[in-house]
């Protein structure tokens, strides 16, 4: 990673909770393990030797059990608790070397932090808890209340900004505190656990938000939680601690499919794979697309040659209109009718290339229609059939998920006739 692409980088830190900290530390370093240390020494070690860069605009997620140091790391990032050796720089800047007051703006201005709870306050109305930290940093009333409610509608709460805090579910809540978060203008939000006290159906609910929310607007977040799926759902780069160390750093899929020690196989041999896997790694390429613009007899023939009953239709910047029938074309030829326009049937599935294969899955239910997969401008980046679906579930690194991979690109081949 180049320096210039990140924003955060802690660099070989440590915590230890107690006195004579440097010494503890060297004798850690030392053939003795870490429950050893402590246990001579009455102290607790928080975080060894950890060190990441967070890129500027990603969501960087740290995993581990209670104990596991997360939550200490996350306080070392905006140095809420000082490390006991090493450093953290945020833009180069070492937070070492600034005085109290730097950091405080620091905070105020920079790192936001984003709490279980988020610290509402019940005997404010919602506006007024939204802009809380506007108000902190001496923004106008005016601007305050600009700001506030343009991210009251981001989050879906409009028309709520003169509730109390107390009127409203635990979702909703949330949803405030999101807002808050967004409202101040932070470029990084240090996120702990803040999904962690909803129920199941609710915190899926405020996940699909916060990635809706951070497509738009960009933020860097570091998100600490205990919970695998979450994890690997939201983060595009994942750390996973044990005993106060970093045991791996990787991307989801990598972490997935390359476990580095025998506690990080352990901790995800029981991933639904459906949460965490998204359309893009199920996808495979159309064998054939035809254009709005085409007349029939020539996509006729073309699906002919294929072998294809079904064709996706694009227009002429590859932007998907559609799926055309055969039989919908022949009925286009047989009238002598100019393009395809007529044969499109527009409400067919699609989906976003990073969206999950749980939410691809229920498509496949009362249909053998291949689902499209398109970029962010709406073009056509692949197809997935059921064939490829299997496949992308698959577990990769175990013997019975290369007998599923390899089922899978046999049905695939059976299934391009429907496609």
């Amino acid at each position: 990673m180049d320096e210039s692409d990140s924003i955060v980088r802690v660099e070989h830190v440590s915590k230890v909770f107690g006195r004579r900290a440097e010494q503890v530390l060297d004798l850690q370093r030392g053939a003795a393990s870490k429950a050893e240390v402590e246990r001579s020494t009455g102290v607790t070690i928080g975080v060894l030797d950890a060190s990441f860069e967070v890129k500027r605009g990603e969501i960087f997620v740290i995993i581990g059990l209670s104990g596991s140091g997360k939550s200490t790391i996350l306080r070392c990032i905006n140095w809420l608790i000082p490390p006991s050796r090493g450093e953290v720089y945020v833009e180069g800047e070492p937070l070492s070397c600034m005085p109290i007051s730097q950091l405080r703006v620091l905070r105020r201005k920079k790192i936001g932090m984003v709490f279980q709870h988020f610290g509402l306050l019940p005997n404010r109305t919602v506006l007024d808890n939204v802009t809380f930290g506007l108000e902190v940093q001496g923004v106008s009333s005016v601007e305050r209340t600009r700001r506030g409610e343009g991210s009251l509608g981001v989050v879906g709460l409009d028309g709520q900004a003169n509730k109390l805090i107390t009127e409203l579910s635990g979702g909703m809540r949330q949803r405030v505190g999101l807002a808050r978060a967004l409202a101040t203008g932070q470029e990084i939000l240090l996120m702990d656990e803040p999904f962690s006290a909803l129920d199941p159906l609710i915190r899926r609910d405020m996940q699909n938000l916060f990635l809706e929310i951070q497509g738009e607007v960009r933020r860097t977040v570091v998100f600490v939680t205990h919970d695998l799926d979450e994890a690997l759902r939201l983060g595009h780069r994942v750390a996973i601690m044990k005993d106060g160390e970093i045991v791996q750093l990787g991307n989801p899929e990598d972490i997935l499919t390359a476990p580095a020690t025998d506690y990080v196989k352990k901790f995800v041999e029981d991933v639904d794979y459906s949460k965490v896997r998204a359309a893009e790694n199920a996808m495979v390429p159309p064998r054939e697309v035809a254009y709005a613009s085409e007349g029939p007899r020539v996509v006729l023939r073309r699906m002919k040659n294929a072998g294809l009953s079904t064709i996706f239709v694009l227009d002429e910047d590859r932007r998907l209109v559609g799926l055309a029938a055969v039989d919908a074309v022949v009925e286009l030829a047989e009238r002598n009718q100019p393009d395809l326009r007529e044969a499109i049937d527009t409400t067919g599935p699609r989906v976003r290339r990073h969206t999950f294969l749980r939410d691809v899955l229920p498509f496949f239910c009362d249909s053998h229609l291949p689902v499209a997969v398109t970029d962010d401008k709406g073009k056509l980046a692949g197809v997935i059939t059921r064939g490829s679906l299997i496949g992308g579930l698959a577990t990769l690194p175990s013997s019975s998920g290369d007998d599923v991979c390899a089922a899978a690109v046999r049905m695939t081949e059976r299934e391009e006739v429907l496609q």
